[in-house]
C-alpha cells in the first residue's frame, strides 16, 4: 500500500503524489532542446528533487539524451575551490556510476584535481566527447555551494558554454535549489567589486519556480488514498488543509499522514473529516519535525527578520518589495503576495513563526504566576481577568523583552501572543491574521463554544485609537461576535505607565469593545 510522503522524494510505486513535473514539462522540454542553462528553484520540501529525477528519467526515456541527476548536498559549508572542485568531480562520477552511465569508472581518470579553477570543465569535456548523446546536466541542491567553490564552478560552467560549439561540453545545465539566480549573484559578489562582462549569470535563460499544490490537486492526491483504501476525505477537510496550508506539498502531506493514519476502531473507517484534519494540525505544529526547524534556522537570519518582524506588527512601510531580502524571504517559501497583502505563506507557517518567536516568552509565563486555570470560570475563558495580568506582566518585563537582540520592535506582539498561547495548551485555539498592508494584527481566540476577537496595534500617532477601535468592530462584524478587545502598545519611550496603562469601553449596536491601553 502506498502513503503519503513526508521523508524525501517521491516514488510513483511507494507514494501517493500528482505528477511530478505540475505543467512544466512542456518548458524544461522547450529549455533542453533549446540547448540552454537554466535555474529551477522552490521552497524546501516542495518537490525539487522528485521534479529532476522524473525529468531525467523522461529525457532518458526519450532517447535524444543522456541526462544525469547529481546532487550537490554534501557540499554545504565548503567554502575553498581546492577541496570543493575535487568533491564536486567525485560527485559527478558516483552519479555517472550510480545511473550505470557508459564509461563512468573512467570519467575525470585523466584530470588534475590539483588546478581546482579547471578539473570539472576538463572532466566534462573529455567524457562528452565519448557520449553517444548530449549530456544534460541536472546539479540538485546547488545552492549548498558558496565562497570559492561556488565561484570556480560557476567560472567553469560558464567557460564550457561559451566554447561549447567547438569543445564538446554539456547539452544543457539545470541549476535547482531554494534560492534564486539573484541570489547566487549576491553570493558572488562578496569577494569581488563588480562581476564585469564575464559574469557566469549572463548565460542562464531562464529562472522557473515549482509552484505549490492547487486546491483541485490536493483533492486529486487524496482522491488516490480513497481509491486504494476505500476511506475518503471529506469535502469540508479538504477545504482545510487549503485553508491552513495554501498547498504546500510537505504540510498537505504530512497532515495527511496524521489525519487518515488514525484509527476509529471500526471494520470500515469513518470518512477523515474537518476535526480530524484540525487535530492533525494541532499535533503537527507541536512536534519537533526537521521541516519546522529548518524554519526556525531562518528567521534568525537578519535579511529574513527584516521582512517578517513588519508582517509580525503590521507595518507595511517597513517592506520594500524590490529588495533582494523581500525576494530570498519570498523564495524561501515563507511569506506570500496576495492582493497586495504581504503575510506568511500560509496560516500553519503564521503559526509556527510566533510559537518559534516567542518560545522564550512563553517558558518564562509557564514558570510564573499566570497559569491558565486562573482564567477559566464556568467552562469559559475570562478575558478582561486575562488582559488585566497582561498589563501588570508587560509593565514589569517590556523593558527585558525590548532589550532582546532579535525583533525587538515585535516585541508587545510576540509577549501577548505567548500570553494568549497558553489558551491552547489548555484546551483553545488560535488563529491570527497577520499582514504588512493591514496596519494591524487580529486574533481570534476560540475557547468552547465561544470566540474572542482581538486586535493588536501600535500607537503611531493620535488617530490610532479611532482607527483601531473601527478596525476591531468591523472584525467582529466579520466573525458575527458581540464583545471584542482593542489592545494598543505606546513604544514612544516618552508616555508615563499611568498614561500607558488604561481600559475603556466603546459601545455600538449592542456590541462592546473593551480598550487596553500598554
Amino acid at each position: 500500500m502506498r502513503t503519503f510522503n513526508t521523508e524525501g522524494p517521491c516514488n510513483p510505486s511507494k507514494h501517493y503524489m500528482i505528477d511530478a513535473l505540475r505543467g512544466l514539462g512542456d518548458d524544461l522540454s522547450a529549455l533542453i532542446e533549446n540547448n540552454k542553462y537554466f535555474i529551477i528553484h522552490a521552497a524546501r520540501q516542495s518537490g525539487k528533487t522528485t521534479l529532476l529525477r522524473a525529468l531525467a528519467s523522461g529525457i532518458c526515456a526519450g532517447g535524444g539524451y543522456r541526462a544525469l541527476y547529481c546532487s550537490l548536498e554534501t557540499l554545504e559549508g565548503v567554502d575553498e575551490a581546492a577541496i570543493g572542485i575535487p568533491a564536486i568531480v567525485d560527485a559527478v562520477k558516483n552519479a555517472l556510476v550510480n545511473y550505470s552511465f557508459p564509461d563512468a569508472s573512467s570519467f575525470a581518470a585523466a584530470t588534475d584535481l590539483g588546478a581546482p579553477y579547471s578539473a570539472l570543465q576538463n572532466s566534462l569535456v573529455a567524457y562528452c566527447r565519448t557520449l553517444d548523446k548530449p549530456l544534460v546536466l541536472l546539479f540538485d541542491e546547488a545552492d549548498c555551494l558558496s565562497g570559492a567553490t561556488l565561484i570556480a564552478f560557476l567560472r567553469q560552467l560558464r567557460s564550457g558554454y561559451i566554447n561549447r560549439d567547438d569543445v564538446p561540453f554539456a547539452h544543457s545545465v539545470a541549476l535547482a535549489g531554494m534560492r534564486n539566480i539573484r541570489d547566487y549573484s549576491e553570493e558572488y559578489r562578496k569577494p569581488l567589486s563588480t562581476l564585469g562582462s564575464a559574469s557566469p549569470f549572463n548565460i542562464v535563460a531562464e529562472t522557473m519556480t515549482l509552484k505549490n499544490f492547487t486546491k483541485e490537486e490536493i483533492a486529486g492526491l487524496y482522491a488516490q488514498h480513497t481509491t486504494e483504501t476505500g476511506r475518503e476525505f471529506t469535502g469540508g477537510a479538504i477545504n482545510m488543509v487549503w485553508e491552513q496550508t495554501q498547498g504546500q506539498p510537505w504540510l498537505v502531506n504530512a497532515i495527511a499522514k496524521l489525519a487518515a493514519g488514525k484509527k476509529d476502531g471500526c471494520e470500515t473507517p469513518a470518512p477523515v473529516s474537518v476535526d480530524m484534519v484540525s487535530e492533525a494540525i494541532h499535533e503537527l505544529t507541536l512536534r519537533k519535525d526537521s521541516h519546522f526547524d529548518s524554519l526556525a534556522a531562518r528567521l534568525r537570519e537578519e535579511r529574513v527578520r527584516s521582512i517578517i518582524e513588519p508582517i509580525l506588527i503590521g507595518k507595511e512601510s517597513a517592506i520594500s518589495r524590490n529588495s533582494d531580502d523581500f525576494s530570498y524571504v519570498m523564495d524561501l517559501g515563507l511569506i506570500r503576495e496576495e492582493f497586495g497583502r504581504v503575510e506568511p505563506a500560509n496560516p500553519i507557517y503564521g503559526d509556527a513563526i510566533v510559537r518559534t518567536l516567542s518560545r522564550d516568552v512563553r517558558e518564562e509565563i509557564d514558570g510564573g504566576r499566570y497559569g491558565i486555570p486562573r482564567y477559566i470560570k464556568n467552562s469559559k475563558l475570562d478575558m478582561d481577568y486575562l488582559l488585566c495580568d497582561f498589563q501588570i506582566f508587560w509593565r514589569e518585563n517590556e523593558a527585558i523583552w525590548r532589550n532582546k537582540k532579535d525583533y525587538q520592535e515585535a516585541a508587545p506582539h510576540l509577549v501577548l501572543h505567548a500570553f494568549l498561547q497558553r489558551v491552547v495548551n489548555g484546551g483553545g485555539s488560535i488563529s491570527r491574521e497577520m499582514a504588512a498592508a493591514a496596519g494591524r494584527v487580529d486574533i481570534c481566540v476560540t475557547y468552547g463554544e465561544r470566540r474572542y476577537p482581538i486586535e493588536l496595534k501600535i500607537r503611531r500617532d493620535a488617530t490610532t485609537y479611532g482607527k483601531g477601535v473601527e478596525q476591531i468592530f468591523g472584525y467582529m462584524d466579520k466573525l458575527g461576535c458581540a464583545d471584542g478587545w482593542l489592545i494598543i502598545f505606546d513604544q514612544s519611550g516618552t508616555t508615563p505607565w499611568d498614561e500607558k496603562l488604561f481600559i475603556k469601553k466603546e459601545i455600538r449596536r449592542h456590541k462592546t469593545v473593551t480598550v487596553y491601553g500598554c
